[in-house]
């Protein structure tokens, strides 16, 4: 923080949610140390606020938005107060989903891959056959999650490049059928963002993963049930799983790279008893 001229500061920051997403309906508002507001805002379309000619001195800022939990910031002394992103946590995330078994729901679910192609774009793809469930615990600490795939199920929007995936080069999936996850742990770090680890068995190996987990609460859906919303991201390297194949274009630039992206978005439903 840097002062200014005229010995007054301003306060600028970005409203999103745990996954990154701009919260556009999200107002600041400005107090004192003796908790009066000096000042506010509503944010912009992509969740950015500035405020200007603040009275120099401590303040705090204050960002809320309906449906969601205010988020409280101090700022110190006269000068630019960045605040970056402003996580704002949605008031159904602050209650884990009940305890019991919730079945994914394929239909509302996704799970998708990304590598680089030659060095310089993406190729994306899916895993569209996939069932799983989360044993929910009454806390983190005693909730499992289980997912099988269905490896044939590989899908790039290119055939040839499909059928080539689903073979020994690859997924091998005459031999290997299924991929599958099993949790051992998941490790809470807010009450919306979690690391959750677990075996993942590909190509016959198992390796330990890491997911980088968001949850996005849970609650009734139009049918009389009940839902809870997740998002998950991981990478993993292709070596790990003995899926070494490629060809070399340049000296140091492959065809494919070697390292995925894992997305997940899973709805899950939980089952009646």
């Amino acid at each position: 923080m840097t002062a200014t001229q005229n010995g007054v500061q301003r306060v600028s920051g970005r409203a999103v949610t745990s996954d990154g997403w701009p919260v556009p309906f999200a107002v600041v508002t400005i107090i004192d140390a003796a908790g009066q507001q000096i000042g506010g805002t509503p944010v912009g379309d992509d969740g950015s606020f500035v405020v200007d000619d603040l009275p120099a001195g401590p303040c705090t800022v204050i960002t809320s938005a309906v449906g969601h939990t205010p988020a409280a910031r101090p700022v110190g002394g006269a000068g630019f107060g960045e605040l970056g992103r402003v996580v704002l946590t949605r008031t159904g995330a602050l209650e884990l989903p009940a305890p019991g078994r919730w079945e994914i729901d394929p239909v509302h679910s996704r799970i998708s891959a990304s590598a680089f192609h030659l060095g310089i774009t993406k190729v994306h793809g899916r895993l569209r056959t996939f069932t799983g469930h989360i044993d929910m615990g009454p806390d983190l600490a005693a909730t499992r999650v289980s997912a099988a795939i269905e490896a044939a199920s590989v899908d790039t929007d290119d055939e040839r490049r499909d059928e080539h995936l689903r073979a020994p080069d690859f997924l091998d999936v005459l031999r290997f059928t299924e991929i599958r996850f099993d949790s051992t742990e998941i490790a809470q770090h807010t009450a919306d963002h979690w690391t959750m680890f677990g075996d993942l068995r590909l190509k016959g190996m198992a390796n330990r993963v890491a997911l980088d987990v968001v949850y996005h609460g849970a609650g009734p859906d139009l049918w009389g049930g009940e839902r809870a919303g997740f998002s998950a991201t991981t990478q993993l390297s292709r070596d790990d799983f003995d899926i070494s194949w490629n060809q070399s274009v340049i000296a140091g630039i492959f065809a494919i790279g070697r390292t995925l992206r894992i997305e997940i978005d899973i709805e899950a439903v939980r089952l009646p008893g």
